[in-house]
């Protein structure tokens, strides 16, 4: 039997790899789990009747494209948020969860070649796993951009050689980035904008996370790149409601860009996508729609933010997260300060190592855990708590 090579050197998936680290020992004390960015806070309390109230859409097959109200509310929340108008029906596609769109899009826009040569497609690492596996799939060289406190914790694409640059066709960026929580501001947007338009490629921005922030809402590409008059198909923006509205079991989201970027998105949907169940665009029309849960959300996070500062805001290192809601925590070593923490508290964290791919011998966050505040407030005051006492002393 012969199997594909593409995806032959995939290192093990985070999670399953920390089972293997931690799961042979038993817990140091009650468990509290962080590791995973789950939201857990309550979700709004009228999905359940939007969902009751759209239940015969369960008899019928979703459109492809989401229904007109769906891509309408998703417009008019960009206009709202963004200042840009997009067109609902050429310039919006609902996903079944972004990281459909994230791993879709490089399928349905990377060429084959670029300049006659293997394209590129890079990506800050640590990253989001299914930036590097889109690139696999397409055929494309993967090019790992370290994204470190020396680089304000998000790439610097434009140290790269021009040789690489040339080949460049997509570019990923996650803006607030996860796992730092750094957020892109409107300088660095246009300076990544602008050597797109010089070197001809896309910029795929990952902002899952633009809405949990402390005081500022971080500007988006798509606002940038028309602030700047860029052309209409360079950036493709990816949004969730995972976290803005605590909804990740929902599975929705929404790729927004250039017409001719998203015409190709869905031509590829029609053959191989899986569009939301009719009652769920319903709850997602009604949430994007709608601010007052997504500011009740972001003030519950805004008081975590004040919890994580007060335990760690002397730890050497410790840099406060501007939005998201990872901690990016210093230590010697990444994997046994994770297992030290399980084994003598029951705290479960990641190894940022687990995120990342070695580059010349350097894995970026070997020397990081990343911690979800998603837990109640109380639940993740105690976990950090004990965090702070066992690898940081009191």
């Amino acid at each position: 039997m012969a199997f594909p090579e593409r995806f032959s050197n995939l290192p093990e998936y985070a999670f399953p790899r920390l089972r293997k680290l931690l799961d042979a020992y038993a817990p140091g004390g009650p468990v509290v789990h962080m590791t995973i960015g789950e939201p857990r806070h309550p979700f709004p309390a009228w999905v359940g009747d939007v969902i009751a109230d759209s239940l015969e859409g369960i008899g019928r097959y979703p459109a492809n494209d989401g229904t007109p109200e769906l891509q309408t509310a998703i417009a008019a929340w960009i206009a709202r948020r963004y200042g840009v108008n997009v067109s609902a029906d050429r310039q919006v596609l609902p996903l079944n969860g972004t990281r459909e769109g994230l791993f879709n899009a490089c399928l349905a826009l990377c060429p084959e070649t670029k300049g006659g040569k293997v394209p590129v497609v890079l990506m800050p690492n640590p990253f989001y796993q299914v930036y590097a596996v889109a690139a696999l799939a397409v055929g494309a060289e993967p090019v790992y951009v370290a994204a470190t406190a020396a680089t304000g914790d998000l790439p610097d694409y434009a140290s790269l050689p021009p040789e690489i640059l040339e080949r460049v066709s997509i570019a990923y960026l996650c803006s607030p980035a996860n796992p730092q929580g750094a957020v892109a501001d409107a300088g660095w947007w246009r300076d990544l904008i602008a050597l797109a338009e010089r070197y001809d490629f896309q910029i795929f921005a990952d902002e899952c996370y633009s809405e949990l922030y402390r005081d500022t809402p971080p500007p988006g590409a798509l606002e940038i790149a028309a602030q700047m008059g860029a052309h209409p198909e360079r950036v493709v923006i990816f949004h969730s409601l995972s976290k803005r509205s605590n909804m990740p079991g929902l599975r929705s989201g929404f790729a927004a860009g250039g017409p001719e970027s998203i015409a190709r998105m869905k031509q590829l949907r029609n053959y191989a996508g899986a569009p939301l169940p009719l009652p769920l665009q319903a709850v997602a029309t009604r949430a994007w729609s709608d601010e007052a849960h997504v500011e009740e959300n972001r003030a519950l996070y805004r008081a975590k933010y004040a919890i994580a500062d007060n335990i760690f805001g002397d730890v050497p290192g410790y840099t406060p997260p501007q939005a998201g809601f990872f901690l990016w925590l210093p230590v010697a070593d990444g994997e046994a300060a994770a297992l030290k923490l399980w084994r003598e508290t029951g705290v479960r964290v990641l190894p940022g190592a687990y995120l990342a791919r070695a580059v010349d011998g350097v894995t970026p966050g070997a020397d990081r855990l990343r911690v979800a505040m998603v837990a109640p407030e109380d639940e993740m005051r105690d976990g950090l708590t004990r965090l702070r006492s066992c690898l940081y002393g009191e």
